[in-house]
């Protein structure tokens, strides 16, 4: 974390705000850290260059907008040298219905994270991923049945220690 601003409580404090809602005016973020809008504009702007402020977005009710499925796919690869790794992270990252990728230690390499609208298309999408030879050995299979929760904001408060100090 070299080079990086240090976060004091009221930073922390305005990233856990803006996890909580993004739309929030300056004048609303503002008053709820306790500081004037000018110098909390300011601290939003310096975050948002080092960094610790990746994007702003909206997250979508896709229940409402389509029928779809959510598949959780652990992928081991047939060989492990480094450039096996990023031949398929380069090519994995092309396929839209791909939400997250990570790579995992375990008993297999990565787990992925698809969104579709179907099995059939899942497995059709499977297939041409087998097919296009980016050294997947095996891959199994998990379709959510129902999501009891997902969280968006990360505990941020409870990862840094408790001076409000990066670790």
């Amino acid at each position: 974390m070299n080079g990086l601003p240090k976060l004091d409580a009221i930073d922390i404090n305005i990233l856990v705000r803006l996890q909580e809602n993004g739309r929030l005016t300056n004048v609303m973020l503002a008053e709820a850290v306790g500081l004037s809008p000018s110098p909390c504009l300011a601290r939003v702007k310096r975050l948002e260059k080092a960094g610790y402020i990746s994007s702003y977005g909206a997250r979508l009710n896709l229940a409402r907008l389509t029928e779809h499925i959510l598949v959780f796919t652990e992928v081991t690869l047939r060989d492990h040298k480094r450039e096996d790794f990023v031949k398929f992270e380069a090519e994995i990252r092309r396929f839209e219905a791909v939400q997250e990728c990570h790579l995992v230690s375990g008993g297999y390499d990565y787990l992925l994270k698809f969104v579709v609208r179907s099995v059939g298309l899942y497995q059709e999408l499977m297939e041409t991923i087998l097919e296009r030879n980016i050294g997947v050995e095996k891959y199994f299979s998990y379709i959510v049945i129902k999501s009891v929760f997902v969280r968006d904001a990360v505990p941020i408060k409870s990862l840094l220690d408790g001076d409000g100090q990066q670790s």
